[in-house]
């Protein structure tokens, strides 16, 4: 006994050791956490160092990482949101799984399989990763934008295809003779259940939630909350669906609920550890004795795969009306298979439909999609930013053919979040024409739909910045939130605009100075302009009065901003003790 618990306790150590000094190491380099995962795993499983070796132990657990990215995706879906989807995931989702799947069995019909095994395998390919996809997703703005909601809409679906595929697995085996054991699938009695917890997430949820704050106790809303997740991933599970359905469906039950941001902090350590041991597993079950003897077959089938997936979702996504860099981005994305697919395979094989020899290596070939994904993802943003310029394109989905017309010169306001709103609404209130522009699909629609003058389009680019009227502009604000975006765009519109006067927000000091030297007219501080703002309420609060604090905090202001622009225009800054 003692033997046993030592040697799962070398595991977890061995796991924790990789995990601290592997995925910073790969952050540092810029590769992001999953390779640093997939490495990880390679050099723990039983083809590395051999410190783990029953990688399906871990694997059963690493799919609560699985679990817990549906539920916490699903928290941040609101049942109307999702109900605006249904068309692209019914439109889109469904034709991705048809098309490649049949394409991939007709392949596979060419290559000299058997009708079932060539079925099996054009469904098990078609499917993606959606633990890959969604953290490759959260590093590039999540489902908000097109590329996120489209792919999202083909996750979704995909994951609700895993009910039908496997009773189609089962149909083929008993049409072969084979004795099948596993759970009835009932389509009525699933959405009666989905239906029921629905309901219950709505009208029941938020008076339970509501005791259990009142006890004061967060151990126990904890455990409720993971409670929850499992809870329902166990009842979607044991009337035939996915787990990982299921905990989507828990986090859409709690998506109203007031209560649904303090869950979801509970539930993100349990993610980012579990999801991390999913990608490790990944990882381990990389056969490198077959990979080695079978390596020209493995690459070319790799290689297909991840291309036909890629032309496929590309197709679509331009039917769809996406642009061209939107649609190769969402295709690449999508270009590795799923986990799915080392469940399918391998449970055929169990039941005679497909040999252990092809499901080996396809489970490879599943593996090395996924390791490769991040790459592909990557070289795919990269050519796409050096060679292709996306506003040659019109789409109705991004309005840059939508800036209107302005007779008087107007202001171009770039970026429209919580700081660039507040200036749009301030210069409508005062009756100054400006256009805002935005690269946020949602930020767009949403200041559209109140009748803000906002248009999709990346300031940085000329000829967004002609559409917007650039040449008759009478100044433009910078209001991004990233510094390093803010550097840029002031940089690009100094070297094709001169005269233009150019106003930006900028970090702090250091940042100021910065934006001087590229060409900034002015900058704003946002850690000064908060500090003065307290220290003036500070002030007043004390007894001093109203000219004196004024004339002391615009003293502290004009003296702040001046020496920044002496030190630049002295040609002595020295941005290191600029810091504040």
């Amino acid at each position: 006994m003692q033997e046993a618990g030592g040697h799962y306790l070398v595991e977890i150590l061995a796991l924790l050791l990789a995990t601290v000094i592997i995925i910073p190491m790969f952050h540092a380099i810029r590769l992001g956490a999953i390779l640093g995962y997939l490495t990880a795993g390679m050099i723990l499983g039983p083809w590395g160092l051999g410190v783990i070796t029953e990688v399906e132990d871990i694997r059963h657990l690493a799919e609560f990482g699985v679990i817990f990215l549906l539920f916490v995706l699903g928290i941040e879906l609101k049942p109307d949101k999702l109900w605006q989807m249904r068309k692209m995931v019914l439109g889109l989702g469904l034709a991705q799984v048809l098309i490649t799947a049949g394409t991939i069995y007709g392949i596979a019909i060419w290559l000299g399989l058997d009708n079932h095994s060539a079925i099996i395998i054009g469904f098990g390919l078609a499917l993606s990763s959606t633990a890959f996809c969604l953290k490759l997703l959260s590093e590039r703005g999540g489902i908000s934008t097109v590329m996120g909601r489209m792919s999202f809409s083909v996750l979704l679906l995909q994951d609700i295809a895993v009910v039908p595929l496997l009773a189609l697995v089962s149909y083929l085996a008993v049409g072969n003779g084979a004795e099948v054991v596993g759970p009835d699938i009932n389509p009525l009695i699933g959405i009666l259940v989905i239906i029921a917890l629905l309901f219950a997430g709505r009208y029941l949820l938020n008076p339970v939630l509501a005791r259990i704050v009142a006890s004061q106790d967060p151990e126990v809303f904890i455990a409720v909350a993971v409670l929850l997740v499992l809870g329902v991933a166990w009842i979607m599970q044991s009337v035939g669906f996915s787990m990982a359905l299921g905990a989507f469906l828990a986090g859409v039950m709690l998506a109203e609920s007031q209560y649904r941001h303090q869950i979801e902090a509970d539930i993100l350590p349990f993610r980012g550890i579990l999801l991390g041991l999913f990608f490790m597993t990944v990882g381990m079950g990389i056969d490198f004795s077959l990979l080695w003897d079978r390596l020209g077959d493995i690459l070319l089938l790799t290689w297909g795969l991840m291309t036909i997936k890629t032309v496929v979702v590309y197709i679509l996504a331009r039917i769809a009306g996406a642009r061209h860099d939107i649609s190769l981005q969402t295709g690449a994305l999508l270009s590795q298979s799923g986990e799915f697919g080392f469940v399918l395979f391998s449970f055929a094989a169990s039941l005679g439909l497909l040999e252990t020899t092809v499901s080996d290596i396809l489970t490879l070939v599943i593996a090395l999609t996924m390791v490769l994904t991040p790459f592909v993802v990557r070289s795919t943003n990269f050519l796409l930013l050096k060679f292709y310029t996306p506003d040659a394109e019109k789409s109705e989905e991004d309005y840059t053919t939508e800036f209107i017309e302005h007779d008087q010169e107007h202001v171009i306001l770039a970026g429209f979040g919580r700081v660039g709103a507040r200036v749009g609404t301030l210069l409508g209130a005062a009756g100054v024409p400006y256009i805002a522009l935005d690269m946020r699909q949602h930020r767009v629609k949403d200041a559209r739909a109140q009748g803000f003058p906002v248009f999709f389009g990346d300031a940085s680019k000329v000829k967004v910045l002609q559409a917007a009227g650039a040449d008759r502009a009478k100044m433009i604000v910078v209001a991004l939130d990233n510094p390093a975006q803010v550097d840029r765009l002031v940089a690009q519109v100094r070297q094709y605009y001169p005269e233009m006067p150019i106003h930006a927000r900028a970090r702090d000091r250091k940042h100021c100075a910065e934006l001087i030297t590229h060409g900034a007219t002015t900058t704003v501080s946002e850690t000064l302009e908060t500090s003065l703002r307290l220290t003036e309420e500070v002030l007043l609060g004390s007894g001093v009065e109203d000219t004196v604090a004024t004339r002391v905090i615009n003293e502290f202001r004009d003296d702040y901003y001046s020496n920044v622009v002496k030190k630049v225009t002295d040609n002595k800054v020295v941005l290191g003790e600029l810091k504040h």
